[in-house]
């Protein structure tokens, strides 16, 4: 695709445009098939007190192949509904949980 300045620009495909929604947490479950329930830890301060806090959430993501455990280190990504509850997959086990 040639511009009015004669310089020849390529479009990304779609998939390099949209950036990946990661999101990082702990394995806190396992005992669902193909579902894998991930706490996510955010520490903020607060706004008058100034004290330090931490917000917990937990997220149902989807495992097709049952790989993660309790205590392993995951990456999930957005996706579309897969489930009520299920919006995010297993994209990486960033670090498996050390036994003993």
């Amino acid at each position: 695709m040639a511009t009015p300045e004669g310089k020849n620009v390529t479009a990304k495909p779609a998939q390099e445009r949209t950036r990946k929604h990661l999101i990082r947490g702990v394995v806190v479950s396992d005992k669902m098939h193909k579902t894998r329930v991930i706490e996510i830890k955010r520490t903020l301060r607060h706004r008058l007190y100034q004290k330090g806090l931490i917000r917990e959430k937990r997220l149902f993501i989807h495992d097709e192949k049952n790989e993660s455990k309790v205590g392993d280190k995951v990456l999930a990504v957005a996706t579309r509904p897969l489930s009520r509850h299920k919006n995010h997959s297993l994209y990486k086990i960033v670090e498996k949980r050390v036994e003993g």
